[in-house]
């Protein structure tokens, strides 16, 4: 039991399992919804075009979130103007924006402004570091998350599978998806500094994309979204610990490998 209690007595590990909490509660109900609207790529491709926006936050004097959230908009700006015509499929317009983000950001941390070592943490986050600003933002984007799911599960669930049924029944479709993408921004910003600008979907899809392959309803998958979420970040935070690993790359470890024996099991129950 050592093993399991000794790292939490450490102040900055309680920090850190506290803001791996909020996160899970996060990351879980919002990672449902990226999952089963096929968003996966797109919360990806945002976390890593954020990395630009934090290379300059310090040297512009900006609070990293704010650049964060900023690169994530023009991340997203771009996006839709590129497919709006038509001549430019999302995947591949996705795709090509998610290559300059993280070019334009190896320039600017290598030729510009000398990042160095820094550039670790902004890739691959530091969650044993987290701030009080950081903490608070994680707690936000949870209450969001939560806020969010209770209001709008109806119409995103309607939105995602029959778009045509929903607008039939006067769902509101186009504002569903606004507040889904902003609501994907805002916990991307919130995850980033525990997992970085690489890493975001250890936590935003890794988690829920595992739960669909273990559950059958809505709510349950909701509920072992958040669980799978706050495990493989305990474990994660615990393997870093006694193995002196980074927590985020152990943290997505472990979410490949649960991950990996959920699609197992859920081929071998099916062969049955």
């Amino acid at each position: 039991m050592r093993w399991l209690t000794d790292p939490l007595a450490v102040p900055f590990m309680q920090r850190a399992l506290l803001a791996t909490l909020l996160l899970a509660v996060a990351a879980g109900l919002l990672g449902v919804w990226i999952v089963l609207r096929r968003l996966a790529f797109f919360a990806h491709a945002v976390g890593t075009a954020t990395f630009p926006g934090l290379v300059v936050a310090g040297p512009w004097g900006l609070a990293p979130p704010v650049a964060a959230l900023g690169a994530g908009l023009g991340f997203a700006g771009l996006l839709s103007r590129m497919t709006r015509r038509g001549t430019t499929s999302a995947d591949a317009a996705t795709g090509l924006l998610l290559t300059a983000a993280l070019a334009l950001g190896a320039i600017l941390a290598s030729d510009v402004y000398r990042s160095g070592a820094g550039v670790d943490r902004l890739l691959f986050g530091t969650l044993l570091g987290l701030s009080d600003g950081d903490l608070a933002l994680a707690a936000a984007a949870a209450a969001a998350a939560v806020l969010a799911t209770a209001a709008m599960a109806r119409t995103w669930l309607a939105t995602g599978f029959d778009p045509a049924g929903a607008r039939a029944l006067g769902v509101s479709a186009a504002r569903g998806d606004w507040l889904l993408l902003a609501l994907l921004a805002m916990t991307v910003v919130a995850v980033l500094p525990a997992v970085g600008a690489l890493l975001v979907s250890t936590l935003l899809v890794v988690p829920a994309a595992t739960a669909r392959l273990l559950t059958s309803s809505l709510a349950t998958l909701l509920g072992a979204a958040v669980a799978i979420a706050a495990l493989e970040g305990v474990g994660g935070l615990l393997l870093a610990y006694h193995l002196d690993l980074p927590p985020g790359p152990a943290i997505a470890v472990i979410g490949g490998a649960g991950f990996a024996l959920a699609a197992l099991a859920s081929r071998t129950r099916a062969v049955r």
